[in-house]
């Protein structure tokens, strides 16, 4: 038996995530993959990038302290290989590249800022064979704070792919036309069947959050019904009350309302009434790419 090391570091735009992999390779067997560490660190890059349209030094000084930190942490781990992948916050922010560019020649971090579409392709190489039945259609929403990656599975493999900029830290800050909504529901509704025959697969920080505050099990898909409950009762409550009675971090506490909008929103459109939560993202896909691409 052989255990690897690989790290995947997603830059997002409500948090940053560092991954840490143990990649258990045995003779005869398929390759293991297992979660070691999981940080997540809240540099909310998307409020400078969507509202300010561009990053603040202090952004960038705090981006810049969790690439060193992380540096560090995966030094200790051993790991391998890495990858590092900057999403809509930097992609959109006008000083994005300047700032990426910065930081990289400060820390020594190979940052590199991904389009929607490479960023839905990765999320879409995440290993779902636990879920995907062969007769039934998918349609995978990764929500994050500045876009949101739709892809849609038929026979167990993804069809198509898009990424919209409909996020939590957007809709957060009213900074979604209607317009936007009415794109997303057009390219759903044309690409799936509307015969009750789409279930949905959710990804992304919140809807984690959600399926663990449900108390169901690993494996266990939510419905449309309890989170539509889980939408009236969050929404009624004060931001305090989220943090002081539910438990909730400061910065999931206001997006986990957005978040929940948009897969209702996918819910309705597709017709789907079952959300499984396998717990992936966009990290998970980046494992996955590191460990098969050809050196």
């Amino acid at each position: 038996m052989v255990i690897r090391k690989f790290a995947a570091i997603d830059i997002g735009s409500n948090a940053i995530r560092l991954l840490i992999n143990n990649v258990i390779e045995q003779k005869g067997k398929p390759t293991i993959f297992k979660k070691s560490e999981l940080v997540r660190v809240p540099v909310r890059l998307g409020e400078d990038a969507f509202i300010r349209g561009e990053i603040s030094p202090k952004s960038e000084s705090r981006l810049a302290k969790t690439m060193k930190s992380f540096d560090y942490l995966m030094q200790v781990y051993g790991i391998e290989k890495f990858m590092i992948c900057a999403t809509s916050a930097l992609r959109e922010a006008k000083n994005g590249a300047q700032v990426v560019q910065r930081v990289i020649t400060e820390t020594g971090m190979p940052i590199e800022i991904i389009d929607g579409k490479k960023e839905a392709l990765i999320i879409a190489s995440t290993d779902l064979k636990d879920i995907i039945k062969m007769d039934r259609h998918y349609l995978y929403v990764d929500v994050g704070g500045g876009s949101t990656e739709f892809t849609i599975f038929e026979k167990g493999q993804p069809k198509i792919s898009r990424s919209f900029k409909i996020g939590t830290v957007r809709l957060l800050n009213n900074l979604v036309e209607d317009s936007v909504w009415e794109e997303v529901k057009t390219w759903v509704k044309s690409n799936i069947p509307l015969d009750g025959t789409v279930e949905i697969i959710g990804s992304g920080g919140n809807i984690n959050k959600l399926h663990k505050m449900s108390g169901r099990k690993l494996g266990q898909p939510l419905s449309y019904i309890w989170l539509h409950g889980q939408y009236q009762f969050l929404n009624n409550m004060a931001y305090e009350d989220r943090v002081a009675v539910l438990g909730l971090n400061q910065d999931r506490a206001d997006v986990i309302i957005p978040a929940i909008k948009i897969f209702l929103n996918a819910a309705k459109w597709s017709k789907a009434k079952k959300i499984h939560v396998p717990k992936i993202g966009l990290v998970d896909g980046m494992i996955k790419m590191l460990y098969y691409q050809k050196d």
